[in-house]
């Protein structure tokens, strides 16, 4: 099984529509490690570890977010490997 780490910035309208919430939701249904937290410049940013496949499955979940969601990119940076446990939502 690959590890894979990677640091995503998710924009659009991502703030004030749970977009957090229910990436912790698929992060935890996918069983991968990491943290989701709002941003600042009104962006969300989500560090996720795990089996390459589930990490990849949540990258393309991004895309798409909750349903009140408007996903404008995502854009995804691959980290040098790190021990994380559980996913929390910051």
């Amino acid at each position: 099984m690959k590890t894979l780490c990677l640091r995503c910035y998710v924009t659009g309208r991502v703030q004030g529509v749970g977009f957090r919430y229910a990436t912790a939701e698929k992060a935890l249904g996918l069983g991968v490690q990491g943290y989701v937290r709002n941003l600042p410049d009104r962006r969300v940013e989500v560090l996720v570890r795990g089996e390459e496949k589930a990490v990849g499955a949540l990258r393309n979940w991004l895309w798409q977010g909750p349903q009140l969601a408007h996903v404008n990119d995502v854009h995804c940076e691959t980290l040098p490997d790190r021990e994380i446990h559980g996913f929390k939502i910051d």
